[in-house]
């Protein structure tokens, strides 16, 4: 076994942890305990008038503050809900002579960070405080590491959390603990998925898997992470989207399909940006951009006010309004309305020019729609605060994208802008194999240029599309990020349990 440096106060716990074993107490006894009553429920439910039913509860949950009277401890124990207050008395817990047990576990072996369980009866103490009364106390996992330094009311709110990023991504199940209010964050996370569902499939649509290891990268224009498939002997990706599985499904007959996609991209890391993160994408047949716009805004208003319960979602300093309808400008349009310098007739020498002008670097590498990109990026796209749907785009920035039905050069494309970032990607789809191809083929010669972000071709999925493709739109939701929207989070990392972080060295 390797050797582990102990700070002090670890060593003490070990040392008690010995004692306790010594003494014959399980530090770490058989799972099953039968609590019946949470804090939360206890603190709102109880009252004088209906305290019968509370004459027996059982509880547990972790030590998170002791106070020592001498024969009377008050101890707080947080649970999943909340913190309760345990009023533990010595005669009560040892009736008899011997008090061994309250000297081995309550007096000298109980610490901050341990599971206890206790049954008693619920009161209200002298100082108006509901409490339990416990009669029976026992440990039910002992904490050999110390909890952060952190400091609590005597209600147990924390008034000094822990806020220090490394800690609190690294350790994330001490961060909870300790700032309870980042539960939160996730329970409400998990509601916003739910409430997805339930729009979903209210609707009729249907949830669906497709591979996340995948022979060709497609989907999206990302740089993709590259492992090996040893059975086959041949490389693998990590999906960057599940785009074109999704649509192989329209394909064989499925009219509307979504699924919660976690997807990975070897890309750069920053607030907004992680390399694992989840995306909602659906597909549905006969329907185009312009109805899935009247969807999304419904569905995110849904959203916030599932939430909320109101349109007016605070985020920041700022309250961002999400009752449809939301406003709908060309990318074009977005960009004159913000240079004054209208880019929709431009070749890719004149927006190389423009960028000089503009002050914007931009590599060799990359051709016309990029360009435009980096433009949009840098001049316009963080004006957007307010909900709003880019449209229009270029047809060089769309290689999955069918043709604007009225305007030259463009394709039937928005992107969903809230705050300055983009929540939302769709397009009506592109379901013509000959266009499909030649669109592949130009990605095919940006790859040749040395741009690693462009698109493989993906003769599987032609050869789908060849079979037909009715009408299809289909739109992809960065999960990560509307919830940091919906939760007031100005990080990625704080609405992923997990961010991926640098390994930590334990030699």
């Amino acid at each position: 076994m390797s050797q582990v440096h102990l700070s002090e106060q670890e060593q003490i716990r070990r040392e008690k942890l010995a004692r306790l074993q010594q003494a014959g107490v399980d530090p770490y006894p058989a799972p099953l305990y039968p609590v019946t009553h949470y804090s939360a429920d206890i603190k709102e439910q109880f009252s004088e008038e209906n305290k019968d039913r509370f004459a027996s509860v059982c509880v547990a949950g972790r030590v998170m503050s002791i106070n020592d009277k001498g024969k009377v401890f008050f101890i707080k124990l947080q649970d999943s809900k909340g913190i309760i207050q345990l009023y533990v008395r010595r005669d009560d817990i040892c009736p008899g002579e011997d008090k061994s047990f309250w000297d081995n576990l309550i007096k000298h072996g109980l610490d901050l960070g341990d599971f206890i369980g206790s049954t008693g009866f619920v009161f209200v103490t002298k100082t108006g405080e509901t409490s339990v009364h416990a009669q029976t106390l026992v440990l039910l996992a002992k904490s050999l590491k110390p909890l952060p330094v952190t400091k609590r009311d005597e209600e147990g709110n924390v008034f000094d959390a822990v806020t220090d990023p490394e800690f609190r991504y690294r350790q994330r199940y001490a961060d909870l603990v300790i700032n309870p209010e980042v539960k939160q964050v996730f329970e409400k996370r998990t509601k916003l998925i739910n409430t997805i569902r339930e729009f979903l499939n209210a609707q009729g649509a249907l949830e669906v898997d497709t591979p996340v290891l995948q022979a060709i990268p497609g989907g999206a224009a990302a740089r993709p992470f590259i492992t090996h498939h040893n059975a086959l002997d041949v490389p693998f990706y990590l999906r960057i989207a599940n785009e074109l599985y999704l649509k192989r499904l329209i394909v064989g007959g499925f009219d509307w399909v979504y699924e919660f996609s976690r997807n990975f991209r070897n890309e750069g890391m920053d607030r907004t940006h992680n390399p694992e993160f989840t995306v909602l994408e659906w597909y549905t047949a006969y329907k185009d951009y312009l109805w899935m716009m009247e969807v999304t805004e419904q569905l995110i208003e849904k959203i916030a006010i599932a939430l909320h319960g109101t349109t007016d979602v605070p985020l920041g300093d700022r309250t961002i309004n999400f009752k449809a309808p939301f406003k709908r400008i060309s990318i074009h349009d977005a960009i004159k309305e913000n240079t004054g310098i209208d880019v929709s007739e431009m070749d890719e020498a004149g927006l190389r020019e423009t960028c000089k002008q503009l002050k914007i670097d931009v590599p060799g590498n990359i051709g016309k729609g990029k360009l435009i990109d980096e433009i949009f990026g840098a001049t316009s796209e963080h004006k957007y605060i307010q909900p709003t749907f880019i449209i229009d785009y270029p047809v060089e920035m769309s290689p999955l994208t069918k043709k604007h039905r009225s305007k030259a050069g463009l394709v039937e494309r928005f992107e969903l802008m809230v705050n300055g970032k983009e929540i939302a990607n769709a397009y009506t789809e592109l379901n013509d194999p000959i266009d499909q191809r030649e669109r592949f083929e130009e990605q095919l010669k940006l790859m040749e240029r040395g741009d690693e972000e462009a698109m493989f071709i993906d003769h599987d999925f032609l050869r789908a599309l060849e079979y037909g493709m009715p009408p299809t739109s289909g739109i992809g939701i960065g999960i990560d990020r509307l919830c940091m929207l919906m939760t007031n989070q100005p990080s990625i990392q704080d609405v992923l349990l997990f961010p991926q972080m640098r390994p930590e060295n334990f030699g």
